[in-house]
């Protein structure tokens, strides 16, 4: 039977002011990761300071095509996105996004860049 555990999307508050977006079934152990230098390669560069947002979703997937949304968005959005419950790109037809039609992410899921 499948895991029923939820997928994260984060926001993460880096040292040099960047905000990192990333996903993980397990935020509190992906945030001693990152806090610990065994994280992602961005934050080992550029340490955390904290977390500013996060949103639950279903599986994986769905947290994949968030996490490709919130990258899309300008940086006054980010916060804004993870913030609202409103629908999200996970209660979409895959394939769409709040614009219309969409790219495929560029990224694999799991691995993230700086947002």
């Amino acid at each position: 039977m499948a895991d029923a555990r939820p997928w994260y999307l984060y926001l993460l508050l880096c040292r040099n002011g960047a905000w990192y977006a990333g996903i993980t079934p397990d935020l509190e152990a992906r945030m001693r990761a990152h806090a610990d230098g065994t994280g992602a390669r961005y934050t080992r560069a550029n340490p955390p300071v904290r977390l500013l947002a996060s949103r639950a979703y279903p599986d994986r997937s769905a947290a994949s095509r968030a996490e490709w949304q919130v990258k899309r968005l300008p940086k006054a959005r980010k916060l804004a996105f993870l913030q609202e419950g409103a629908t999200s790109v996970a209660d979409r037809p895959p394939g769409r996004d709040a614009d219309g039609p969409a790219q495929a992410p560029a990224s694999s899921a799991g691995s993230s860049q700086p947002s």
